[in-house]
């Protein structure tokens, strides 16, 4: 029997549409009932309860509730956006502790919204599960009697030990909580796993996939590694990459299935962030334009790529200045990411040029119908219909 003690929460996103209750806890209950016996602790409200009911027999384990007043959504433009949270913290009381004796039983134990848990386990997998004011394992009330792990994203593990480094980070999770592995998961660039005793993390890649929904991924990532390390005992660099494939596994297929050895998933290959300079090709004359163009010069930025994009490195002005400039930002790049819904002229001219030069480029429509694309795709560029996907490709420049 495994522990999983977590949020069930209501998550919408706008593109893809999606509704659904999950949330960490759910998501991962879900899937470990492929691969063992769960029991899921959450909170839940009156209105919620039944839903919460619902998931646990659909998914196939066992729902401890504990009451609250609060009923929690995260709302997602896309799934690479930051979630908006509702209601928002500070707004409400907290419940009550999820307090929790499995000291002969593995633990996988998730920061939440409503509340906190205190969990003592023979092997915990902890995870904070918060951007914003991650709770370090310390104050966690949790206690691992034999083995510890801890799963952060590189937000959570600058936020939550003060370093200015996630080498730095990594080696003080370890040290500071007794930690016999802490990882460090960076999306598209894939994760450090950090060991008791050893000053230099192993690098665990993501692996390529065709498609990427990043909502949950690192529920997942949590679910799968807890099973392989905290149950099965197996190496935890093993165990990390298996839950990599996990994760490539379910941002393509959407299943919350643990797969990491399917002859799909064993046969895709690792990919990383190829550092450079993306050229990021779109028109940004109307809010809904420019609001795109931030958003995608954001996500790459993020992930440490260079961006030449043309309105905040050129501007506006007139043709015999602009075009000249924009057209040398583009031989300065090494790649394109071109918003092609609308077919703006300039974008169609600076995709051609691209094509020219030898440059790849990633083009991301929704609205595109296959008549109208023969120029794009016969020339040799990449045209993907999902934002996320479009994003990651291009860092991974696949």
């Amino acid at each position: 029997m495994l522990h999983v003690v977590g949020g069930s929460y209501r998550e919408v996103c706008i593109s893809p549409d999606l509704v659904q209750l999950y949330g960490s806890g759910g998501r991962a209950a879900t899937a470990l009932a492929t691969v063992t016996d769960v029991t899921l602790h959450t909170f839940a409200s009156r209105n919620r309860l039944d839903a919460a009911q619902r998931m646990a027999a659909l998914g196939g384990f066992r729902l401890v509730a504990t009451p609250s007043d609060i009923d929690v959504s995260f709302g997602y433009i896309h799934p690479l956006a930051s979630s908006q949270t509702d209601p928002p913290r500070g707004t409400f009381t907290p419940s009550d502790c999820i307090e929790i004796e499995a000291s002969d039983r593995t633990a996988l134990v998730f920061g939440m919204h409503e509340g906190r848990s205190s969990v003592k386990a023979r092997t915990i997998v902890y995870d904070p599960q918060d951007g914003l004011l991650p709770m370090p394992y310390s104050r966690s009330g949790c206690i691992a009697l034999e083995r510890l792990a801890l799963l952060m994203n590189a937000g959570e593990a600058l936020k939550t030990t003060g370093a200015e480094t996630l080498p730095d980070a990594g080696q003080m999770l370890v040290s500071q909580n007794a930690a016999d592995v802490a990882i460090i998961k960076s999306g598209p660039g894939g994760a450090m796993v950090f060991l008791e005793g050893r000053e230099d993390p192993h690098l665990v890649p993501a692996f390529r996939t065709n498609a990427v929904f990043g909502i949950g991924s690192g529920d997942i990532f949590a679910a799968a590694f807890t099973h392989l390390w905290g149950q099965l005992q197996e190496d935890p660099v093993q165990a990390a990459e298996k839950a990599s494939r996990a994760v490539s596994h379910y941002v393509e297929t959407r299943s919350d299935l643990l797969s990491w050895e399917d002859e799909t998933t064993l046969a895709r290959m690792p990919v990383r962030v190829i550092p450079g300079k993306v050229y990021l090709a779109g028109p940004f004359f109307t809010m809904a334009q420019r609001w795109l163009v931030e958003e995608a010069r954001e996500q790459f930025l993020g992930m440490g790529l260079d961006v030449f994009s043309p309105i905040h490195e050129v501007g506006r002005g007139p043709a015999e200045f602009v075009a000249p400039a924009d057209l040398r930002g583009l031989e300065s790049c090494d790649r394109v990411f071109a918003i092609l819904d609308g077919f703006d002229s300039g974008t169609m001219f600076e995709l051609g040029y691209a094509r020219k030069m030898g440059l790849p480029v990633y083009g991301y429509g929704e609205l595109i119908a296959p008549e109208d694309s023969k120029m794009i795709t016969g020339s040799g560029c990449h045209l993907i219909g999902d934002f996320a996907t479009a994003v990651y490709h291009t860092a991974w420049r696949i």
